[in-house]
């Protein structure tokens, strides 16, 4: 039969939607037409194919080739059909039964010696191969990100020579073993290294019990940037579940995803010079940016007023949604980017905010480099003081709280929020607010006095009330008080800046 249908995928976004290479070779004068929505990338694999195929020993078919990519309405990009394609023009000439086909799929590029290159996004086609209870044909450089999925079916090959012997029942090749990771965090820094700083570590602290978002404000040299990565170290481990959607962003964007430390929070720190569509993903082909490649981790600003103001300012919708969508003319995508914001800055343009050196002026134009909306998105603001001498020799002689303390604490508070409302304080809407956030008259009378002298939007009204709740289960009670409010309306030092400028 001079037919041949093979079984692969295409990539848009984070999913692997199913596509089917038909193969037809016809008698009349020799051609190699491929239709199907193919982008130049793929177009070359005529090229590729047909060189990885002489190479490999194989007799190039002196017929008339049609190769439809189907859907033919679903763009195809890159050098993953290599492999199909080959395949079945190996299927169509008759050297390898078709109806061993339908039971895989094919992901693959050549290289003209007939050698398999590694493909991006071997993670979510994987999955999807999995859940379509077919096994997965894949290079051997991306098995092992491939065998992540609990009980999928994997067979990796290095030449299209071996893949071939495999098919056609010459020599078997053995499935991949799944990769079985331990579920633990290694770090290779604590909270004990600080010395010092307790308002700023109890911030932490919080910020990582209720998954709020936080901003460091202080002079440089006090600490700001070892506080921000070592919040990692006091996170819960994420889910199995977490693991994957973060490995599938990584694998999608053509990072190595490593069995060994594939279930570790990621820490990005992108320079301040970074755009806009670095940041948030896009480009002609939409690829995630930092705050997809920070899912379910920690993205880390700082130097917060050296970003330009309008590239703060797309953070906005998905610090709300948790996700990212990005259009384009030829398709559109949707990426996760529910990540924690860790952000950091000076107090003024010259570092301190009384060396005498600026004027009010001169600090509230440097503040205002930041908008008050993506203001109002940070639920704490932590002052980060420079330490006296004296301050600093006591600390030396005192061991400080290690990562491993604070963090059983931060698992009962967030136990608790995962059995009253199913999600952290941070994500509450405002209808669960109402129901689990409740307060006193009197409490909230004292909250409202104390937005209106601060100048508070209503959005960061609410983000006190979450901060407070979290407070709470940290001291596992289960109503808030008016100590839990006091305490989150200490947390919005530039807030504090400002009025004291202003005024």
């Amino acid at each position: 039969m001079s037919l041949a249908v093979v079984y692969s995928r295409a990539s848009v976004g984070i999913d692997a939607p199913l596509v089917s290479i038909e193969v037809h070779l016809a008698n009349g004068l020799p051609a190699f037409n491929l239709v199907g929505l193919a982008d130049a990338a793929v177009r070359e694999s005529k090229e590729r194919v047909r060189s990885a195929l002489l190479n490999s020993g194989f007799e190039f078919p002196a017929k008339r080739i049609t190769i439809n990519l189907a859907p033919a309405d679903l763009p195809k990009d890159g050098g993953r059909f290599d492999i199909p394609i080959a395949i079945g023009i190996i299927a169509a000439s008759g050297l390898i039964a078709i109806e061993h086909l339908e039971h895989f799929e094919f992901a693959g590029e050549l290289a003209l010696t007939g050698d398999i290159r590694p493909i991006s996004g071997a993670l979510p086609f994987n999955y999807a191969c999995h859940n379509a209870k077919r096994t997965a044909i894949l290079p051997t450089e991306n098995a092992s990100e491939a065998c992540l999925i609990q009980h999928s079916k994997v067979l990796a090959f290095n030449t299209l020579s071996q893949l071939y012997l495999h098919l056609s029942g010459r020599q078997t090749v053995s499935l991949q073993q799944p990769q079985t990771t331990a579920n633990t965090q290694q770090y290779d820094f604590d909270m004990a290294d600080i010395k010092g700083q307790q308002l700023a570590k109890r911030g932490l602290e919080i910020a990582a019990a209720g998954s709020h978002n936080i901003l460091f404000v202080g002079p440089p040299g006090t600490g700001k940037t070892m506080l921000a990565q070592r919040l990692l170290t006091i996170l819960p481990e994420m889910s199995q579940q977490q693991a994957l959607e973060t490995a599938t962003v990584y694998s999608i964007s053509g990072h190595e995803v490593d069995p060994k430390t594939w279930r570790l929070r990621k820490f990005r720190q992108p320079h301040h010079t970074s755009s806009a569509i670095a940041l948030v993903g896009g480009g002609g082909n939409p690829k995630p940016g930092e705050i997809s490649l920070a899912h379910n981790g920690v993205l880390f600003l700082d130097e917060l007023p050296e970003y330009e103001r309008r590239v703060l300012d797309v953070l906005r919708q998905p610090i709300e949604s948790g996700f990212v969508s990005i259009s384009r003319a030829s398709k559109q995508v949707k990426y996760p980017a529910q990540f924690q914001l860790v952000a950091a800055m000076n107090p003024s343009p010259t570092g301190s905010l009384r060396d005498g050196r600026s004027t009010s002026e001169q600090v509230l134009k440097y503040i205002n480099r930041i908008s008050g909306p993506f203001l109002d998105r940070i639920d704490l603001q932590v002052d980060v003081p420079k330490l006296a001498n004296n301050e600093l020799y006591s600390c030396a002689q005192n061991t400080a709280e290690s990562s491993a303390e604070i963090k059983t604490r931060v698992l009962h508070a967030r136990q608790q929020q995962m059995e009253r409302a199913g999600k952290c304080n941070a994500q509450l809407t405002n209808n669960e607010m109402d129901i689990h956030c409740s307060l006193h008259h009197e409490d909230r009378l004292f909250l409202q006095s104390a937005v209106e002298q601060l100048g508070l939007s209503m959005r960061a009204f609410h983000r006190v009330i979450k901060v407070a709740r979290t407070i709470a289960d940290l001291a596992l009670e289960p109503q808030i008080t008016r100590t839990h409010l006091a305490e989150a309306l200490g947390y919005r030092a530039l807030d504090n800046i400002i009025n004291e400028l202003r005024y």
